[in-house]
């Protein structure tokens, strides 16, 4: 029998149900991967080329790992399923009557099944100007720049002769007190304290700041007081200022005003919230709580049972609160999708709701340090910190990538030093200096 064209040009064969999967992120590529290798074809779509193991991400910002050891490309991940197609392409709606996912080059893809997997975005709270001067922890690119303005603002300091100046560009702020922020303020202090020590002649540890600023009354706002306590503890002995109570004002180049302080500073990274893809206004609904997309208990998308909404911008619900926006439920959301299509579409069965299992939340705050909070019970200190790296290392996305950091956090650890430290040849635009040129 002869096979279906898509208006993209590749072929369905007669009688395979068609999934489309916008998003390879961990939500995505679970759901692809149990619908791997099976009598469905399977379209997955993203606007990159590569999956990103988003929680080392500040770890490719502090120089500790390269991007390509967090990173693999979606068709290396994918490449061994036989049923799985994979496009380069950027969604710009989707036609919930036609069931067609539009791109944005002009063409689209039919579905039987949608699953949405887009993940989510800093949030700036309408302050979108604040993004070219405080980058968060998303991409590739973000990361690498946060890496850029560290480095560069150290090598300025290092050859300024004004002592306002060299203070100013060693001081870092991070905005936003969750664990993003407090794992980016203990990796900074160690990364510069080490530099000074070793590498830097005119600079002396003293001169170094990192100010960690949070608008709510503490930081880790999801962890219990204990665990918090304890880590403003390390932080604070590790030369982190927190300052908590302090909404931002105005971020700009080299300044950030919080309060009724300005800070001058070399560099500014933002962590302080994030919201949903747009994929509530592709579908044409009003989104929930940061934009997210209400879903049934099946996780398919409230009066559109064809579509599926999972990870970060989806608004799951259990015991009536929303589920958070974290690794671990975008990824069994995605497990969970994978088996109820198959089930549906293979063998004509229903699922039952999504469950979510806990299996801790958790923070790395420096060496030695992490906190782990598994509901019932908490951890915290050396052994928190090496169950840290077992998690993230198993949940990295092949044995290759987890080899290659398991080795380089060995080294690291040994001998304190960080392999990445590299400052690409045009990224003197971005030294966040007043003597610098502006940005272009």
């Amino acid at each position: 029998m002869a096979g279906e064209t898509f208006p993209n040009g590749t072929v369905n064969e007669a009688g395979h149900s068609r999934v489309v999967i916008v998003g390879a992120g961990f939500a995505g590529l679970a759901a692809a991967r149990e619908l791997g290798n099976t009598e469905i074809d399977v379209t997955v779509i993203d606007r990159r080329n590569h999956n990103l193991f988003q929680p080392l991400l500040y770890q490719v910002a502090t120089a500790a790992l390269s991007p390509a050891d967090v990173s693999e490309p979606i068709r290396r991940t994918l490449g061994r399923y036989r049923n799985i197609k994979v496009m380069l392409a950027e969604v710009t709606g989707i036609d919930a009557a036609a069931k067609e996912v539009k791109l944005d080059y002009g063409s689209s893809v039919p579905y039987d099944r949608l699953v949405i997997a887009t993940g989510s975005e800093y949030n700036y709270f309408g302050h979108e100007d604040w993004r070219a001067w405080a980058p968060g922890l998303k991409t590739i690119h973000e990361a690498r720049l946060i890496r850029q303005r560290l480095l560069l603002a150290f090598e300025k300091a290092e050859l300024s002769q004004d002592p306002e100046e060299k203070k100013a560009l060693l001081t870092s702020v991070i905005i936003g007190g969750g664990p993003t922020g407090v794992e980016m303020a203990g990796a900074i202090s160690e990364l510069g304290r080490f530099m000074i020590t070793r590498d830097f002649r005119k600079l002396e540890p003293d001169n170094m700041r990192v100010i960690l600023i949070e608008a709510g009354p503490k930081i880790l706002a999801a962890f219990p007081d204990n665990l918090v306590q304890y880590a403003m503890k390390v932080l604070e002995k590790e030369g982190v200022e927190v300052r908590t109570n302090l909404p931002v004002a105005s971020v700009t180049k080299d300044e950030v005003i919080a309060g009724s302080e300005r800070i001058r500073t070399g560099c500014i990274i933002w962590g302080a919230g994030v919201k949903a893809s747009p994929a509530a206004r592709w579908l044409g609904i009003e989104g929930k709580a940061g934009g997210r997309i209400p879903v049934e208990p099946d996780l398919s998308v409230t009066g559109l049972p064809d579509i599926f909404a999972i990870g970060d911008t989806a608004l799951g619900l259990e015991d009536g609160k929303p589920l958070p926006a974290l690794a671990q439920v975008a990824k069994q959301q995605g497990e969970y999708v994978g088996k109820a299509l198959r089930l549906r579409l293979l063998e004509d069965k229903p699922s039952g709701p999504f469950r979510f299992h806990n299996r801790g939340n958790t923070a790395v705050i420096g060496r030695n340090t992490a906190i782990f909070d598994f509901g019932r019970w908490t951890l915290k200190g050396r052994f928190a910190w090496f169950l840290w790296a077992l998690v993230h290392v198993y949940l990295l996305v092949n044995f290759e990538k987890r080899l290659l950091v398991s080795i380089q956090w060995i080294w690291r650890y040994l001998t304190r030093q960080r392999g990445a430290r590299l400052i690409d040849e045009n990224a003197a635009s971005f030294v966040p200096s007043s003597t610098q040129r502006t940005e272009t």
